[in-house]
């Protein structure tokens, strides 16, 4: 998580706190002058006329100081009791590397905590030194997976604190590429929270399918592309290296801003390069071990064939080792992944064997393996962590959820009523 401006003002740091995963932490700032008061009255009747406290989600972004400064500035005018700084969690505890996101986290809203701090302080308001400001990590107890989800636990923390207003960041983007923030303004538009996105100037920029360019992601898969046309080709051939060159070079400049989502680091990448050099064969045999079952099923009627459809939430983080893990799933005889829908992956199984070797977590773990090395291999199984369904058959143990998201009616009740056909692979694929 990068690094934004230094605090304005010469606020210090320490001088702030945050708060663990779902917990506030109040920041003085005046905090308690109303519990000061000895007019017991007097202070009933301030309470009730200040605004309520106003609930600032917040990530690291080019216009994230000036939304800071417009909050703190509307909340002194308005007399609000608070200014909650929020981080809405993108990973799930218990996540391969969610404990350094926690920590880069925290550092943030340490940052942005002191930046609040120091605008009420300079604030000639007269209501700036009566707000508190509080900083949490909400949801990172359970995945979230887009806006509706995340004005849940807005909501819920709202009630829980007495807020009444969410301000955003224009540049407020909490998935990283994913630009969210729209889809934010409308479902925060059904609770009972009123909604702003701070008048802040911002930067003019193309929209964020791409990545920042970097020479270290260029050389990257540059090296990647050439190593695999000499692969192909005859690396001892001069023709084949310098069309293997010029190739590789058109690859790394068109693609290198989409293809990788990180830079690649040391020791990181190369130790990732072994270990999927390790996974290969693994995967071959995984395979070659699935055709034989498969074609055994196949040739002997006797044998069971019983197709469902499956859901299994996994634990691998997000883009190239999701990615990795769904294809890898496909390409096993038996399994086909149909939908990639955050950390939930939708496959369908052709046999039982198949499904439960899927619940079982071999190959998960072998792609955490690969990506963040064998203690996160030791995590438990899907089985073993109960993030597993099937979602058709005799053995369903749930109902089918993609079909609201395809044009599923929902009852009074909240229940979907699908209307698609579960055997219909266009009710389940997104194409």
């Amino acid at each position: 998580m990068a690094d934004t401006d230094p605090p304005a003002g010469g606020a210090d740091p320490d001088a702030t706190a945050t708060a663990d995963s779902g917990a506030g932490a109040t920041v003085g700032s005046g905090a308690g002058a109303a519990a000061e008061s000895g007019d017991a009255s007097e202070t009933d009747a301030e309470s009730d006329s200040a605004a309520g406290a106003v609930i600032v989600p917040v990530e690291p972004t080019s216009t994230l100081r000036s939304t800071i400064a417009h909050v703190a500035a509307s909340a002194a005018e308005d007399g609000a009791s608070a200014i909650h700084l929020v981080e809405i969690a993108s990973w799930r505890d218990g996540d391969p590397e969610s404990d350094d996101r926690a920590a880069a986290a925290e550092r943030v809203l340490e940052r942005v905590s002191a930046w609040t701090t120091a605008d009420l302080d300079d604030s000639e308001a007269p209501g700036a030194a009566d707000v508190e400001v509080v900083t949490a990590v909400l949801g990172a107890d359970d995945y979230l997976f887009g806006a509706d989800d995340y004005v849940r636990v807005l909501a819920e923390y709202a009630e829980a604190n007495g807020a009444d207003r969410v301000v955003l960041d224009p540049e407020y983007t909490p998935v990283g590429n994913t630009t969210l923030l729209q889809p934010l303004e409308f479902a925060l538009s059904n609770t009972p929270l009123s909604v702003e996105t701070a008048p802040v100037d911002r930067p003019t920029r193309r929209e964020r399918f791409r990545t920042e360019a970097t020479t270290g992601r260029f050389v990257a898969l540059f090296g990647l592309s050439l190593a695999f046309y000499l692969l192909l080709g005859d690396p001892t051939y001069w023709f084949d290296v310098v069309t293997g060159v010029a190739t590789a070079a058109v690859v790394s400049t068109v693609l290198s801003r989409v293809s990788l989502d990180s830079n690649p680091a040391i020791p990181r990448t190369p130790m990732r390069i072994v270990r999927g050099v390790i996974y290969l064969p693994v995967l071959l045999f995984e395979i070659l071990k699935a055709n034989l079952v498969v074609a055994r099923v196949i040739l002997d009627p006797r044998l069971p064939i019983e197709p469902t459809m499956n859901r299994m939430r996994v634990i691998v983080g997000s883009g190239l080792p999701l990615m990795t893990l769904a294809n890898s799933i496909t390409l096993t005889p038996g399994t086909l992944t149909v939908r990639a829908r955050d950390s939930d992956l939708y496959v369908h199984s052709l046999l039982p064997w198949a499904r439960e070797g899927l619940f079982d977590g071999s190959l998960e773990r072998w792609t955490r393996f690969v990506y963040y090395g064998r203690r996160s291999a030791r995590l438990p199984t899907p089985r073993e962590r109960d993030d597993v369904a099937i979602l058709q058959g005799d053995d369903a143990t749930e109902e089918l959820p993609i079909a609201a998201a395809d044009g599923g009616a929902v009852d009074a009740d909240g229940e979907t009523e699908s209307t698609a056909d579960p055997s219909d692979a266009d009710g389940v694929t997104d194409r």
